[in-house]
C-alpha cells in the first residue's frame, strides 16, 4: 500500500472517530436521553458534579492523537522492508508514545476512537510467533496464549481482526442486546488513573443483535473464503473469526420482562459465529440482572440456553461451549450455589469476575469513587482472584475458569492461573497501557513458568489452591 493511500485512509478513519465522538453528536445524543430519561438504560446517574469534572476532548487533544497515530503508520510503512520480528517490536514500542495522549481526552471519546483504530487496521500487528509454552487446548480449541481481551471493549464486533492481530489468545464480543439501546446517559465512564481504575455504568449499550450478526457473518464468510483460496499454509489456523479464538458475550434489554428470551435470541443468532458463548448476568448497571445469580433462577436460565443451543444444527466440531460470568460480590453461599449449579447442569465455564459495586483501598479515597458503577482495573484484582480460587476448589477444578479482575503484568496473570484459572482476561490495564502492553504479559508470564519450572500453562493452573503435600 503507498504512502498516500495510507495517509487517505487514515484521514477517513479518523475523520469518522471524531465525528461519531464530536461535542456536537453527543450534545444531541444527550437531549434525546434527557427526553427519554424514563426509558434509559441502566443505574441512575451519578452526581450532578460529574459534568463538569470530565472535559470534553480538547482539540489539541485530538490533533496529537492523530499525529502521533499517523506518524506511527508512517514509520512503519517507511521500515517495512526491515526484518519482520524487529520491525514488529517497534511498532508496539512506539504505541508507548501515543497511548498516553489519550488520557487527554474525554474516556468515551479515547474509546471510541481505539475501537475505530483497531477496526481499520491502524494498530500494529503482532508477527512474532508466542512462546510453545504458553499454548494450550481448552474446548477442543488451541489458543496460541491464554491472554484475552474482556468483553467491554468491542461491543459491536467491529474491530475482531485487528483485536486478534495485537497477539490476544482471544477476544470476546459484547455484550450484545437483542434490540438496539443507548445505554445510561453520559458522562458514565470515569478514570481514576492514579489507582489503574476505571469506574463504568454504561448499561449495555450496544447495537443490538441484527447488526453484531452481519458483521460477524461478514467475517465468517471472509475468513472461509480465505481457507478455500489458499492452497498453501500461509493462513493461520485459528478459530471462526481467523487467527485466534472469538468469544460472544450476551446480555439482556433494560426493559425486558423475560431474560432468558433475550439469552435464547441471542443463541440463535450468534452462536454460529463464535467459539464460545458467554450469558453476562452480573453487570451492576442493568437493574435485577444480578438476581440471576441465584441457583434457582440460574439453573432455569442455564437449562433454557442449553435447551436452545443444542436444538439447532452443528457441524462436527460441534456446538460452542457456554460459559457464565458472574459477579465478585458474593457471599460464600452464593459461590457455593453457582458452582452446585455449574455441575450439574454441565456448563463449560465460568468467568471469574465482572466489575464490583465495592470501592476497595485506595480507590475508595478517590474523588471519582462515589460515582454509580461498577469498578474495574488494579484495586480489584485481590477479591476478584480471591473468588476465583474459592470457585476453582468448589468445581474441584473440573470446570473451566477465566480469571478476570486487575490484571495489568504477566505477574498477575500468573497469579490468578496459579488460583485456578485456565485462561486470563484483561481490559482495563490495555486502556491505560496501550498495545504494548500485550507482548510485555506475555513475555513474562512465560517468564514465570520457566522460573518456576512449568512445561506448559496447564501444569499451573490452580497450584495455589491443592493441598500441600506433608
Amino acid at each position: 500500500m503507498s504512502s498516500s493511500t495510507v495517509a487517505s485512509a487514515w484521514r477517513r478513519s479518523l475523520r469518522s472517530a471524531l465525528l461519531r465522538g464530536s461535542p456536537c453528536r453527543a450534545g444531541a445524543g444527550a437531549s434525546r436521553q434527557a427526553s427519554t430519561s424514563s426509558a434509559s438504560s441502566g443505574a441512575a446517574a451519578g452526581p450532578a458534579s460529574a459534568q463538569s469534572m470530565v472535559p470534553p476532548p480538547s482539540r489539541k487533544g485530538i490533533l496529537l492523537t492523530g499525529a502521533m497515530i499517523g506518524l506511527t503508520i508512517a514509520g512503519g510503512a517507511y521500515m517495512s522492508t526491515r526484518d519482520e520480528g524487529t520491525l514488529c517490536g517497534l511498532l508496539f514500542k512506539s504505541t508507548e508514545l501515543v497511548n498516553p495522549l489519550f488520557a487527554l481526552l474525554d474516556a468515551e471519546f479515547a474509546h471510541r476512537l481505539a475501537v475505530s483504530a483497531a477496526a481499520h487496521g491502524f494498530v500494529p500487528r503482532e508477527k512474532r510467533p508466542d512462546p510453545p509454552v504458553l499454548g494450550l487446548e481448552v474446548w477442543g480449541r488451541n489458543f496460541t496464549n491464554p491472554i484475552g481481551l474482556a468483553a467491554g471493549f468491542d461491543k459491536n464486533a467491529e474491530a475482531v481482526e485487528g483485536l486478534l492481530g495485537l497477539g490476544f489468545g482471544f477476544v470476546e464480543v459484547g455484550s450484545v442486546t437483542p434490540q438496539p439501546q443507548e445505554g445510561n446517559p453520559k458522562p458514565r465512564i470515569f478514570r481514576l488513573k492514579e489507582h489503574g481504575a476505571v469506574i463504568n455504568r454504561c448499561g449495555f449499550n450496544s447495537e443490538g443483535i441484527v447488526v453484531v450478526a452481519k458483521r460477524l457473518g461478514a467475517q465468517h464468510g471472509k475468513r472461509k473464503m480465505e481457507e478455500t483460496s489458499s492452497s498453501t499454509s500461509n493462513v493461520k489456523q485459528g478459530g471462526k473469526a481467523g487467527p485466534g479464538i472469538l468469544g460472544v458475550n450476551l446480555g439482556k434489554n433494560k426493559t425486558s420482562e423475560d431474560a432468558a428470551a433475550d439469552y435464547v435470541q441471542g443463541i440463535h443468532s450468534l452462536s454460529q459465529y463464535a467459539d464460545y458463548l458467554v450469558i453476562n448476568i452480573s453487570s451492576p448497571n442493568t437493574p435485577g440482572l444480578r438476581a440471576l445469580q441465584g441457583r434457582k433462577q440460574l439453573r432455569e436460565l442455564v437449562k433454557k440456553v442449553h435447551e436452545a443451543r443444542d436444538e439447532m444444527q452443528w457441524a462436527e466440531d460441534g456446538p460452542p461451549p457456554l460459559l457464565v460470568k458472574i459477579a465478585p460480590d458474593l457471599t460464600k453461599e452464593d459461590l457455593e450455589d453457582i458452582a452446585a449449579v455449574a455441575l450439574s447442569s454441565k456448563l463449560d465455564g465460568l468467568i471469574i469476575s465482572n466489575t464490583t459495586i465495592a470501592r476497595p483501598p485506595p480507590a475508595d479515597a478517590h474523588p471519582l469513587a462515589q460515582e454509580t458503577g461498577g469498578l474495574s482495573g488494579k484495586p480489584l484484582f485481590d477479591s476478584s482472584t480471591r473468588v476465583l480460587s474459592e470457585m476453582y476448589s468448589l468445581t474441584g477444578g473440573t470446570v473451566p475458569l477465566i480469571g478476570c479482575g486487575g490484571v495489568t503484568s504477566g505477574e498477575d496473570a500468573y497469579k490468578k492461573i496459579r488460583s485456578g484459572a485456565t485462561l486470563v482476561q484483561l481490559y482495563t490495564a490495555l486502556a491505560y497501557g496501550g498495545p504494548a502492553l500485550i507482548p510485555r504479559i506475555k513475555a513474562e508470564l512465560a517468564e514465570c513458568l520457566e522460573r518456576d519450572g512449568f512445561k506448559s500453562v496447564r501444569e499451573a493452573v490452580g497450584v495455589d489452591c491443592k493441598p500441600k503435600k506433608a
